[in-house]
């Protein structure tokens, strides 16, 4: 096991170093930063990200707010591009910097990712996935069959053979498993098989289970489509997110279309406390160039995500969800 402490001292090292090289100066003052690094100089703040990078700026904004910080550097390895873009959407200023062995390079905001189709050949399974009563839903260029936000099944280009074909599961590793058990198996009564395993324990309300405790930004969107007077719309259906997500196992918030007092709006629903959230969201606002709200459930909008969203140029209204 890594010793935290001896992590932490180190990354705490690494910055200094890589402040007193690039602005050629004493180090900053240490503060402890559960995702990395951090320092202060007065009233500007220093923070070295080495967890999940990519969804590093709301953390190192949640520290920036409870430290006084008046001016942010945010240094990473990866994930600067992102970093940048999402940074620009604050008015206290944000600079994020590259890190290249022990250089800072001033890092480019990269634009979101291009919208990618879903091929042909994997269009003809949608009805098959309406077929065994799974909700069919895109994210990326992929088509995936959903139970209340949960993928249940994918549908996948085979790389020896290049044909498409539609594989039942929850995750790749899932998935794998079931063709090897049950590949002579029906698909669209595998299918059904697995959503009506799936789909009790992905109702409101349902007692906990392994199955709810998946995706369940995704569960609180289905409800909304369900029932849009929860936030106030008379209608409400899923949206791509602005970046895909990298693991089904990963939380990371979901977006909806929603029409409330007439007017297009984005939502973006969350769940659990995600310090991340309002960054996550100004792409989301990117993306559609609608006016952008927040859902999560009311347990979960915690003081500090109001005060990261009062650093916005243009406010984004958490809504609170019962």
């Amino acid at each position: 096991m890594v010793d935290e402490t001896r992590r932490s001292r180190l990354l705490a090292m690494k910055l200094a170093t890589l402040v007193r090289d690039h602005e050629g100066q004493a180090a900053v003052q240490p503060v402890p930063f559960a995702l990395g690094a951090a320092g202060l100089d007065g009233s500007v703040g220093w923070v070295l990200l080495d967890e999940r990078q990519h969804r590093g700026l709301g953390p190192a904004l949640a520290w920036a707010v409870r430290a006084g910080v008046g001016h942010l550097h945010v240094l990473a390895e990866e994930g600067t591009g992102t970093l940048a873009r999402r940074a620009s959407a604050f008015r206290i200023p944000i600079e994020v910097w590259h890190v290249a062995d022990r250089v800072l390079l001033s890092a480019i905001a990269e634009p979101l990712p291009p919208a990618v189709e879903v091929p042909d050949a994997h269009q003809q399974f949608r009805s098959l996935i309406a077929e065994g009563g799974a909700t069919p839903a895109v994210e990326h260029g992929v088509l995936v069959g959903e139970v209340r936000g949960l993928e249940v099944c994918r549908v996948v280009t085979d790389q020896h053979t290049g044909a498409a074909r539609l594989e039942v599961g929850i995750g790749q590793h899932d998935r794998e498993a079931f063709q090897m058990l049950h590949g002579d198996v029906p698909t669209v009564d595998a299918l059904a098989k697995v959503v009506a395993v799936v789909a009790p324990h992905r109702e409101y309300g349902a007692d906990p289970h392994p199955l709810n405790r998946l995706g369940q930004e995704q569960a609180l969107r289905a409800r909304l489509i369900d029932d849009p007077g929860l936030i106030g719309a008379t209608q409400i259906e899923p949206y791509p997110s602005p970046v895909a997500r990298t693991n089904l196992k990963d939380s990371q918030p979901c977006v909806a279309h929603a029409v409330i007092d007439g007017h297009p709006t984005t939502a973006v629903v969350s769940s659990g406390v995600d310090l991340d959230l309002i960054p996550f969201a100004t792409d989301a606002r990117l993306a559609t160039g609608y006016p952008t709200r927040i859902v999560l459930p009311a347990r979960d909008a915690v003081p500090v995500q109001t005060d990261i969203a009062g650093l916005l140029t243009d406010p984004i209204e958490i809504i609170p969800v019962g």
